[in-house]
């Protein structure tokens, strides 16, 4: 004959499986595996050149801002304002608000304008010209 047995709650397995010493005290007796560090890559970050400002849709006195807080640090005497399309118009407006307002040693140095070849949108079928413009701006 078969003896029944009946089955035994999940605690009571949970304990036969532990040895006793575990069981009173998991943390001195659980191994600790000493994982693999991951290999780390340093990755060079971006470098953000703080010598080029580039103009957008925001309304110029920001960049403006900008170019006084750039060269105000004193670790920079000349600033770039680079800009493209319709930023263009916002680009000669802060190089002229900031030399004739508000740092009148402030001259514009180098004037370059170009075209650049941008990818075809959505839809399109062949890239698109766009112009750009950079001014230099130095302190005397």
């Amino acid at each position: 004959m078969t003896e029944e047995t009946t089955p035994k709650p999940v605690a009571e397995k949970a304990e036969e499986s532990m040895p006793k010493q575990a069981f009173e005290n998991p943390e001195k007796s659980t191994p600790k595996t000493v994982a693999e560090e991951p290999k780390k890559t340093t990755k060079k970050p971006v470098e953000k050149k703080p010598d080029v400002i580039f103009v957008g849709n925001k309304p110029p006195m920001s960049y403006v801002m900008a170019v006084m807080t750039a060269l105000s640090s004193g670790a920079i005497n000349e600033i770039t304002l680079k800009a493209r399309g319709r930023a263009i118009t916002t680009a000669v407006d802060v190089a002229e608000i900031t030399s004739n307002r508000f740092m009148k040693d402030l001259k514009v140095t180098a004037v370059g304008i170009g075209t650049e070849e941008m990818p075809a949108r959505e839809g399109d079928n062949r890239s698109r010209n766009v112009s750009i413009i950079e001014i230099k701006l130095a302190k005397k």
